[in-house]
C-alpha cells in the first residue's frame, strides 16, 4: 500500500477511535449514518474496509478501537442533527455531510426499545443554575472535614478554592502540597509561583481568576488522590464551577484533567485543544510542578495558554 494511503488510513483510525470513545461516554451503543451515499462512495468505503483489514501497518490500532455494534447507511431524517463525527475531515470526506443518529440504552428492562436521540448542542448537559454561594459551600465543607480518610492521614488544613468568584478563567489542580497544607491556600509554593507567571503571561493576575483543586486535603507524600477521596471531594468543586460559571477551565496535570473530564486519556493527548465540561471550555495542560522538573514542557503550556487567551479575548 502506498505510504500516503497508509497515512490517511492511520489518521482515519485515530479519528474513529476518538469519536467512538466520546460516544461511548454518552452511553451510545449503536451508530447509524443517516444520509444518501453518492455514486461510488459505497465502493470507496468497501475498499477502505478491505485495505484496513489487509494493512499490517495499522494492525496495532485494532485493539485500541472500542467495539461498536453496527454502522449502517440509512435515509436522511426529516430533522438533521449535528455531531462531532461530522466535523472529522476524513470521515466527512468519505461519508458526505449527512447527519448522524445515535441510540442509547435508557437503563430500563432489556426488552425495552432503545430511544433515539440527537446530539444537538442545545440538548447537551449544561451547568445547573446556582442556588448557593461560594461562602455557603465553604461553610458546608467546614474547617475540619472528615468525609474521606485524608483527614486522618496527616492533613493540617482544608485548602479551599480562592480568587475571583465571577472569574472568566478557572484553574483546577490535583491536591494541595506541603506549602498549601500549611497556609490553607491553593498554589502558594514553587509550583504556585510558576502558575502566577503563567497567569500573568496572558495578561491576567491571580485576582482575576479562580483557583482550586480536585481534592482539598494533602495526600500523604504528595501522592495522587485515590478514587474514594476524589469521590468525596469533587462534588464541591463542581458546585463551585456552577457558582463561578467560568468561560474556560484550565486543568493542571493528568490527575486533575482525568478526574474532571472523567477519562483515562493521557494528558499529552488531552492538551492542545478544548474539551467540554457541562458547556464550559476545558483546556488540559501540564501541572506547574511538572514544569519545574521538565522545563522543556513550558513551550507546550504556553501554546495551550495562547489558545485560552485568544478564546477569552474573542468572547470579550
Amino acid at each position: 500500500m502506498p505510504a500516503t494511503e497508509n497515512t490517511e488510513i492511520t489518521e482515519l483510525i485515530a479519528d474513529v477511535r476518538e469519536q467512538v470513545l466520546y460516544l461511548q461516554e454518552l452511553g451510545v451503543e449503536t451508530l447509524e449514518f443517516c444520509g444518501d451515499l453518492k455514486a461510488g462512495e459505497r465502493e470507496q468505503i468497501s475498499n477502505l474496509k478491505l485495505e484496513i483489514r489487509n494493512s499490517e501497518a495499522i494492525s496495532n490500532f485494532r485493539s485500541e478501537i472500542p467495539d461498536i455494534k453496527s454502522v449502517s447507511a440509512k435515509p436522511p431524517e426529516s430533522k438533521p442533527a449535528g455531531s462531532r463525527l461530522a466535523s472529522l475531515p476524513s470521515l466527512s470526506k468519505l461519508l458526505g455531510s449527512g447527519p448522524v443518529r445515535t441510540k442509547v440504552d435508557q437503563g430500563g428492562p432489556r426488552d425495552m426499545e432503545n430511544t433515539a436521540i440527537t446530539l444537538n448542542a442545545d440538548e447537551l448537559p449544561s451547568l445547573p443554575e446556582p442556588t448557593e454561594t461560594i461562602e455557603q459551600i465553604r461553610a458546608e465543607i467546614g474547617a475540619d472535614c472528615t468525609r474521606c480518610k485524608l483527614s486522618g492521614l496527616g492533613r493540617s488544613k482544608v485548602v479551599n478554592s480562592t480568587g475571583n468568584f465571577n472569574a472568566d478563567l478557572m484553574f483546577v489542580g490535583e491536591a494541595p502540597g506541603a506549602d498549601e497544607d500549611e497556609q490553607g491556600k491553593p498554589f502558594v509554593g514553587r509550583a504556585g509561583q510558576l502558575l502566577t507567571k503563567i497567569i500573568e503571561s496572558i495578561g491576567l493576575t491571580r485576582d482575576d481568576v479562580f483557583i482550586g483543586n480536585i481534592n482539598r486535603c494533602r495526600p500523604p507524600g504528595n501522592r495522587a488522590p485515590e478514587t474514594d477521596e476524589t469521590i468525596a471531594c469533587k462534588p464541591y468543586l463542581k458546585r463551585e464551577v456552577a457558582v463561578v460559571r467560568p468561560k474556560v477551565i484550565v486543568v493542571l496535570g493528568a490527575t486533575a484533567a482525568q478526574n474532571l473530564l472523567e477519562t483515562k486519556v493521557p494528558i499529552g493527548k488531552l492538551r492542545g485543544h478544548f474539551h467540554d465540561y457541562l458547556g464550559v471550555k476545558v483546556m488540559p495542560t501540564f501541572h506547574p510542578a511538572y514544569l519545574l522538573r521538565d522545563p522543556h514542557k513550558k513551550r507546550e503550556v504556553w501554546e495551550d495558554m495562547k489558545i485560552v487567551r485568544d478564546y477569552l479575548n474573542a468572547q470579550g
